[in-house]
């Protein structure tokens, strides 16, 4: 029989080794790969609800609370080990300076380590929880914290809570925390593979202050210390960087929207002052929801509804309640990103946010180094809502001037495992690619059911690059994946090298992946050609000394003078 001590020295010795085993090369940290990986710490349980209470303190900018995690086990964790007590380990985040308190399991303390006291090495909690773990069985953990959380700085870039205030000086609270995802303030597992199927928030602050969250409002209690909690429930799968409460001096106007799915409940969350702005300016979600559900199919979260909420901050995804702060402005804060003039005819944070219904929200990736399937689509999205209300052309314009926010910097795809986000061209480099497919498709019907089919096939799930390609190359019928390779794992743009001389055209592809054969549409000034490029010379007739590519495809073109060595 082993000693108490002996069990516990065992199960220090047991999670340090595996950080050992988990190391990464220099580049990144243990705590990177933890908070990036499907640990073994985290892979043998799924979460199925959050239950989250959390009270807010303005006046020193803390928080506490506790969150009770339903979760179902998957697999039997420690088989091999030979321990009269069990060592079931599950991996709980939570950023510092929050704090863990306590653990219980059926009123049971559950033992556990830390990784560290620092941002950079902390954050991370192995619970060891004291039940038997029976595969197929839903056990809870509850989870009680306090502190002061991370403050955003910059938010939504910088991420953290927001301890604000509104134009008339009144305590305005918000949290945005994509990046850092949820464990910024609440004990969960923050990983976005795993998703809760349901979530229910208990929000308690100063009386006098509205709470607006995710979901629907199910009550509102007034407490005897001059508070109140507002209790709001999430009925669909929800990613943790998404689950926010908005507090502040809020006032709310309603509406509904007849589509796909039935009657969608609106629901707008101002500040008083601004709500005759609002009122004109949301004017725009319904032909936005029109749009997209033609595009994309139905919206994916009618029983939870659909909010637009002010925000101290320009904007995010937050699921049926999207934090909207461009300041009742056309374009993305008054500008228009794509220098066309498209872009200042709507809204950027009202059609991007709310686009993310459907990518990001709806269809999630498992990896943030995928997170181009998030933001690529959406702004697609932006060139589809263009379309929708001035045309083709129109929509082709936006996203081909869009072109000037490309870096190439970084492949869009970046490092898996170690939540390593990519390229900010993971916008309009990877919305550019879309375009560029749509164009190779040449049939909108086509096009517009290899949307709806992703969001069909995919409908509340976490998936993979992978998966995405896959799907697409097949229902398609199209070679794309050199297309993929190239646009999202590389930062060359594919060059056509090209050639006219006694009557020929002569051209190849240049500065690409192995195996490039994208097809290119092309005119010599009467008529349109498609090229079936590929990195080999090839020649056709040509009576032109005109040549063009489609500006539909992002690629770039030079013409040739010396000798062509096929």
């Amino acid at each position: 029989m082993r000693s108490a001590s002996a069990v516990k020295y065992f199960f220090i010795s047991f999670i340090f080794s595996a950080f050992i085993l988990n190391a990464q090369t220099e580049k990144y940290t243990h705590f990177d790969t933890l908070k990036g990986s499907i640990t073994e710490q985290r892979k043998w349980w799924d979460v199925t609800h959050y239950d989250l209470h959390v009270a807010f303190n303005y006046k020193d900018s803390s928080i506490i609370g506790y969150n009770t995690i339903t979760y179902k086990v998957l697999e039997k964790y420690c088989s091999t080990c030979k321990l009269k007590e069990p060592l079931n380990i599950l991996q709980i985040d939570l950023i510092v300076p929050l704090e863990i308190d306590s653990v219980l399991q059926d009123s049971k303390r559950c033992k556990w380590i830390n990784t560290g006291n620092s941002i950079n090495t902390g954050n991370v909690y192995f619970i060891n929880v004291p039940n038997p773990q029976i595969i197929n069985a839903k056990n809870k953990i509850t989870v009680y914290y306090h502190g002061k959380p991370v403050a955003a700085k910059n938010a939504p870039w910088d991420g953290g809570v927001i301890w604000s205030k509104d134009s008339l000086k009144n305590p305005w609270i918000a949290i945005a925390c994509q990046g850092m995802a949820g464990s910024a303030w609440y004990p969960c597992k923050d990983h976005q593979y795993d998703e809760p199927d349901s979530s229910s928030l208990y929000i308690t602050a100063p009386q006098d202050l509205v709470t607006v969250s995710n979901g629907r409002l199910r009550s509102k209690k007034i407490n005897a210390d001059g508070t109140a909690t507002y209790n709001w429930a999430v009925v669909n799968p929800i990613n943790n960087y998404n689950i926010i409460p908005y507090i502040g001096k809020y006032v709310n106007f309603k509406d509904t929207f007849s589509g796909k799915g039935g009657v969608l409940d609106l629901d707008f969350w101002v500040m008083e002052e601004n709500l005759e702005k609002a009122k004109l300016q949301f004017q725009q979600v319904k032909p936005m929801l029109r749009c997209f559900e033609n595009w994309f199919g139905k919206y994916p979260f009618y029983e939870d509804g659909y909010k637009l909420v002010e925000a101290p901050f320009l904007g995010m995804e937050h699921q049926s309640a999207i934090a909207y702060g461009n300041k009742y402005l056309n374009g993305y804060k008054g500008r228009d990103l794509s220098a066309t003039g498209w872009g200042m005819k709507w809204d950027f944070i009202i059609v991007h946010e709310s686009g993310h219904e459907w990518f990001g929200n709806n269809i999630t990736v498992k990896d943030v180094a995928d997170n181009w399937v998030h933001e690529g689509f959406t702004a697609y999205s932006e060139n589809l809502f263009t379309e929708s209300l001035y045309g083709k052309k129109a929509g082709a314009e936006y996203v081909i001037g869009t072109q000037r926010e490309i870096k190439n910097d970084v492949p869009v795809i970046s490092d898996y495992n170690v939540n390593r986000d990519g390229s900010s061209d993971k916008y309009y480099k990877a919305s550019n690619m879309l375009h560029t497919m749509r164009t190779i498709v040449n049939n909108d019907s086509l096009w517009k059911a290899t949307l709806q089919g992703l969001n069909k096939t995919f409908w509340h799930q976490t998936v993979s690059t992978k998966q995405i390609e896959d799907y697409m190359i097949s229902f398609l019928k199209r070679d794309l994946q050199k297309i993929f390779d190239q646009y999202l794992r590389t930062i060359k743009i594919p060059e056509l090298q090209y050639k006219i001389s006694a009557g020929k055209l002569s051209y190849r592809w240049s500065n690409c992946v192995n195996g490039f054969n994208m097809p290119l549409k092309t005119n010599d000034g009467k008529k349109d050609i498609l090229l079936q490029p590929t990195e080999k010379w090839q020649s056709i007739n040509y009576k032109s000394s005109i040549f063009n590519a489609d500006a539909n495809f992002y690629v770039t073109t030079k013409k040739v003078t010396t000798e062509i060595k096929k």
